[in-house]
């Protein structure tokens, strides 16, 4: 708190208060009061000669300086060397009543105190006219923390962790979702590369004329949903089930299972399982749904039964009866 009290010519005295001012960080914080006194020529108050019209402590005064042109410690040395009671430094023209916390190790043993620039320039001009200022700086309401520099540093390096840890688990947790991707892709090219080493080894058939699927609407592709015609190529898989061998082969190098039926081929054939059963347990298993509607109300059917290893019993097994008869005739 800094308090001063002056004289008019009218005799009249005048009192003002304000918690406007900032104990330095080597400041005693102590009650201080005597006669504002300034510098001799600059305002700044630097340099070793002595700046002050004062030699001893009696009567008790207060340096009032400007801040710049030296540090905080040789103004508050030249002015403890003088005898002066305390030190009030007001801050830098342009910046109103903002005020620092400021750091002087070099001079200790004193109050020092910084004041706002409009509040430093009026006790100025009241001095500078002749006007004989008495101050009393005494503690008044503690500042907040965030007026701490120290403060300000924690926050600051609080910051930098949490940044530094969240950057560190985005790292992390990209870097395993890449890892993990990248060993799907490779899974994926080696059953790829399986498959078609599986469909090199399956029965390839020219279709004739008077063949039975060239005969018959009831055979068809299940794959482009076209009859067969003769002159056509077709591929037989390990379940016997037949397809254009320009529609199947894509299918099996996606899927590796008949289309129909389910049946792999990989397994069927005795190809190596190992990379296809650690893919098989990232991903759910394909199933196929048929729903089938009616008089009766809708339901769904599934062609294959996830818990039964056998491809075989996987083919045809429907809840409609139509569907069985319609499939045992196409086999035939």
């Amino acid at each position: 708190m800094v308090e001063i009290s002056y004289d008019k010519r009218n005799n009249e005295t005048v009192d003002k208060y304000c918690d406007c001012g900032v104990y330095g960080r080597n400041s005693i914080l102590e009650k201080a009061s005597g006669v504002v006194a300034l510098p001799k020529g600059d305002p700044k108050g630097c340099g070793s000669d002595p700046v002050y019209n004062r030699n001893s402590s009696s009567p008790p005064w207060i340096a009032l300086v400007k801040r710049g042109n030296c540090t905080f410690s040789e103004k508050i040395n030249g002015a403890k060397r003088q005898g002066a009671a305390g030190v009030v430094v007001y801050n830098m023209d342009g910046s109103g009543n903002h005020t620092t916390h400021m750091a002087h190790s070099d001079a200790t043993g004193i109050v020092a105190i910084m004041i706002g620039n409009f509040q430093g320039m009026e006790i100025v001009r009241l001095v500078i006219n002749g006007t004989d200022v008495r101050m009393l700086i005494d503690l008044g309401s503690p500042h907040g923390l965030w007026m701490d520099t120290y403060w300000l540093y924690f926050l600051s390096i609080a910051f930098f962790i949490v940044t530094a840890a969240s950057i560190t688990y985005f790292v992390f947790i990209s870097a395993n979702r890449l890892y993990s991707l990248n060993a799907h892709r490779r899974t994926e090219r080696k059953l790829k590369s399986e498959a078609t080493k599986a469909i090199r080894r399956l029965q390839v058939r020219k279709l004739k004329t008077g063949d039975e699927e060239t005969t018959s609407d009831s055979h068809m592709c299940a794959v482009c949903i076209e009859s067969y015609k003769a002159g056509e190529v077709v591929t037989v898989l390990t379940c016997d089930h037949i397809f254009h061998k320009a529609c199947i082969e894509p299918w099996l190098l996606q899927r590796r299972t008949c289309p129909m039926c389910k049946c792999d081929i990989l397994k069927a054939l005795g190809v190596d399982e190992e990379t296809k059963e650690s893919l098989s347990a990232e991903s759910p298993p394909e199933v196929t749904v048929i729903t089938v509607t009616g008089g009766e109300p809708m339901y769904e059917v599934p062609l294959t039964d996830p818990e039964s290893p056998d491809p075989e019993s996987h083919q045809h097994r429907y809840d409609n009866g139509a569907f069985d008869r319609d499939s045992m005739a196409g086999r035939r």
